[in-house]
């Protein structure tokens, strides 16, 4: 635990009292504030208080004593309309901060030197966070990681000096950080997300340029026009800026050319690592994860020895694109994160030849949007309430059978893979759908893929496969 000791002998106010609210309430009473906290679910409330949290509904509470107000990042903020605490704490003048705010506070008091690597983006930020956490881990460096991945930020270990974070940042977390200063702050991307909470694209993409604005150095993914402009607003504004791209040719940053990762340095080029054969970084999308990876490493002070080796051990995310296990030339991926058509498509586009299972509770548009990726799949097997509509816009150009359940499509996918002459084919779990008619979430679905796969005679299972 960090305890925050920023707030010693002041009275705080807390909202939310899930398991990060929890954690980030003990923090403070850890670095002797003075906690007052609530939540709107009375189950929360009770067990914040057999933990030693003092409760009350805040709306009795007497605001002009609180020297912060810290807010779950999932209660909002600004849209569609303030929470009723918010509305409090304004009227008041007390300052509204998260979890991200404390640690940064923490870390400017007690080592301000700690390396802080903070991940944001529409898309791939867990990946690059856990490859990042992989590569310094395996170079034998003192690393932390959580946020908005695994551990809440404050049950990570204190800072100090050669201590090394890595933290994840969704947009509700940045917006209640105001002092967020990564030595290295990531901007993957940005594609329209949680408008409902931001607003506009715009607002959206305002708070997660913060980020990186903040930070020593800004790290980001130019091939959408929103960071494109993030970049040079900030190069114009004295920032440093290294740009990277998955797809372009630079002139100075960092780019992938197929599986090489390039340098670029005024228009000349060097090779800085490879991902050619590691299965776990498969794609144009774990291209630009690595290459933000590297960057971020690089500036930490890793050589390229070591990024390349922690390269090339990284076991992949559970459930994204998580390689299962293979049988002869038949590999089995779990994708089972993919809960609709975008999230499906990095996948898709991976493979030449796929065995496709899909299908659950569908969403909005279908598997529609995917349909460039038909020819590439040799079948699907078709699961859940989804399987009629899937079946129809599959038509004609893609075989297919109604699996049912996702047991017999492992097993019918499998035995047809087998029978595959063309070379590497897969099995692929990636359903383009919520899981919840036949599975409490998508990570039950994951493990039930994984077992399914693991119980065919013959399957190996792969390094690093849970």
């Amino acid at each position: 635990m960090i305890p925050a000791a920023s707030f010693a002998g002041k009275h705080v106010a807390l909202f939310g009292l899930g398991g990060s609210g929890i954690a980030t309430a003990r923090a403070l009473i850890e670095g002797g504030a003075q906690v007052l906290a609530w939540d709107d679910n009375p189950d929360s409330v009770a067990k914040a208080a057999t933990t030693g949290i003092a409760t009350a509904d805040l709306r009795g509470a007497d605001w002009a004593k609180f020297s912060a107000f810290v807010l779950s990042p999932g209660v909002p903020l600004t849209h569609p309309k303030p929470h009723w605490t918010v509305e409090l704490a304004r009227g008041a003048g007390v300052e509204i901060i998260g979890d991200i705010e404390l640690f940064c506070r923490e870390r400017t008091l007690g080592a301000p030197t700690a390396p802080f690597i903070a991940i944001t983006g529409t898309n791939g930020k867990s990946t690059t966070t856990a490859l990042t956490a992989h590569i310094l881990k395996s170079a034998g460096r003192d690393t932390q990681m959580g946020g908005n991945i695994g551990r809440a930020v404050m049950t990570l270990d204190p800072p100090k000096t050669n201590r090394h974070y890595v933290v994840e940042c969704s947009s509700y977390q940045i917006d209640l950080a105001p002092s967020i200063n990564p030595t290295a702050g990531i901007l993957l991307n940005l594609t329209p997300d949680h408008l409902d909470r931001h607003g506009t694209m715009q607002h959206y993409a305002s708070i997660k340029e913060r980020l990186v604005a903040g930070s020593e150095t800004a790290i980001i993914g130019i091939d959408d026009s929103w960071c494109a402009q993030i970049a040079e607003r900030l190069e114009r504004a004295g920032r440093q800026v290294i740009r990277i791209s998955k797809r372009l040719p630079l002139t100075d940053g960092y780019f992938a050319d197929g599986t090489n990762l390039m340098e670029a340095v005024h228009g000349r080029y060097s090779k800085v690592a490879f991902l050619e054969g590691i299965g776990s970084l498969r794609g144009q999308h774990n291209a630009q994860n690595a290459l933000a990876a590297v960057a971020a490493c690089l500036k930490v002070g890793l050589d390229l020895g070591e990024i390349q080796s922690g390269l090339e051990s990284f076991p992949g995310l559970a459930h994204r694109m998580e390689q299962v296990g293979r049988k002869g030339h038949v590999l089995f991926v779990n994708d089972s994160k993919a809960t609709n058509a975008d999230a499906a498509a990095p996948a898709l586009s991976s493979f030449p030849r796929i065995y496709w299972i899909a299908g659950g509770l569908p969403k909005e548009g279908g598997i529609e949007p995917l349909r460039g990726f038909f020819a590439r799949i040799a079948k699907a097997y078709l699961i859940g309430e989804a399987a009629p509509a899937f079946s129809a816009t599959l038509g004609e150009a893609v075989p297919y059978e109604i699996s049912g359940t996702l047991a017999a499509a492992v097993a019918h996918a499998a035995h047809d893979a087998a029978k595959d002459g063309s070379g590497e084919v897969v099995v692929l779990l990636s359903p383009a759908c919520a899981s919840f008619d036949q599975f409490k979430n998508f990570e039950v679905r994951g493990e039930a893929f994984r077992q399914a796969a693991s119980a065919i005679d013959g399957v190996k299972p792969i390094g690093g496969a849970r």
